[in-house]
Parts: structure tokens; sequence; C-alpha cells
């Protein structure tokens, strides 16, 4: 095992669009990324000595010690944790199927529970630990039908970030919910009609991301909403 000199973060869901741009404002700024992905070959970013790409799948909780053992292999540590892999399917809670219901939540909630119990003794060990959540405005208000299932789950991905920001206290790990709106993605420009230039970019929730990893363990920050346009509330 070797000892990184840079703190290191895990980023799921790395390989495009805001898992993107995390991980290249993260390498650019002095950090080392290890990137869980479900298909590591799709990963454009190359940074061999500070860079760890891994096969990782919320669906398979097998994948998810390996990524945590591969890391440790590599860098010896583990500073923040990312959730930003996700899923939107686009049914209503009534429509929804047992099967769906599952996917979302395996996805959106537990797995990411299940890699902060994994990750925890070393976010610990680090005196700075750092959970970043990536929830949603769809975490904090209900708006289209077909968007309710999507809904539900993140507003248990915010209760979960708001859980571990607790127990986290005392221990110096802070946890933070990251609530954007549309965001200039694929799930993003699918979703709506509204021009992707006029969406929040992915770029800059990476910026707000890299900025709360970095704050001192007396900030502490518990959600930042984050929309393109102004919202009542939001």
């Amino acid at each position: 095992m070797t000892k990184s000199t840079r703190k290191v973060a895990l980023l799921s869901g790395a390989s495009r669009g805001i898992g993107a741009a995390i991980a290249a404002n993260l390498l650019a700024h002095g950090w080392a990324v290890s990137l869980g992905c479900r298909t590591p070959s799709e990963v454009e970013i190359s940074d061999g000595d500070n860079q760890l790409v891994s096969h990782f799948d919320a669906l398979d909780a097998s994948t998810e010690q390996a990524w945590i053992d591969a890391t440790l292999a590599k860098f010896g540590r583990i500073d923040a944790l990312i959730h930003n892999a996700g899923i939107m399917l686009p049914v209503s809670v009534l429509e929804a199927s047992d099967a769906e219901f599952d996917r979302t939540f395996n996805v959106n909630v537990k797995s990411p529970m299940r890699m902060s119990r994994l990750a925890w003794p070393h976010l610990q060990a680090s005196g700075s630990g750092r959970i970043v959540m990536m929830s949603s405005l769809s975490g904090k208000r209900v708006k289209g039908e077909h968007s309710t299932l999507y809904a539900m789950s993140k507003y248990a991905a915010l209760a979960l970030a708001h859980s571990l920001r607790k127990i986290g206290d005392n221990s110096g790990i802070r946890c933070t919910a990251i609530c954007p709106g549309f965001v200039a993605t694929d799930m993003g420009t699918a979703l709506t009609e509204v021009p992707a230039e006029k969406m929040t970019q992915p770029e800059d929730l990476a910026h707000l991301i890299r900025t709360v990893l970095e704050l001192p363990n007396n900030a502490s920050i518990a959600e930042i909403p984050v929309n393109w346009t102004v919202e009542d509330n939001y």
C-alpha cells in the first residue's frame, strides 16, 4: 500500500456529465481521485499517478468493497466520498412497479448508504472527512407527475445526507447535500426544452463541490440548493 501525499476523493458516476466535471476540477486543484464507473473504458480523463478508475455498479453491492480496497491499495487513504451516481425513471409513484421502485432506491439511496458505511473508518482517520450527496431540488419539492418516484428517492437521499452529517459531527466528518435543478447533462436536456446553455453547467457544480470539500471543519454546510433560474424559495 502506498500513501498519497494528496487528499483522495472517491467519486461515483464519474465517466461523464457532472462526475467527469468534478473529477477534472479536483485533479486540477491537487486532489487524487478514485473514479467508480459502470463502464471504466468511458472515462476520458487520464492522470495515472493521481487517478484510479474502478468498476462500480450501484446495483451490485460486491463492487463497493472492491472499489474501496483498490483505492486503499493505490493511495492508502480516503478523505472524501462523493455520491454522484443516480438514475431517474420517468414514472409516477402510482405507475411504478416494485422493480422500478427497488432499482431507483438501490441506486439513489441504498448504495450511497452502504458506501458511506464502508468508507466511514477511513474518513474518520482523515480527521477532516467529507461526504457530498448529489441530491436534487426534486428532493426538496415535488413538481412533475412523472418525476415523483425520483423525488421520493431524492428526499430519502437528502435525509441520508443530514443523518451522516449528524453522526459525523464529533469525528470531523462533514456531509453536504448538493441540490441542483436542471443541469446541462444528457439527463437534464432530455427532461426539458430549456436550452442547455441556460442551465446550470456541470463545471459550476464541480466548483461548488470542491469548495465544500476544502472548507475547514468549523464550516459545516448542510445543503446547497442550485437552480438555473429564480424559483420561489430556491
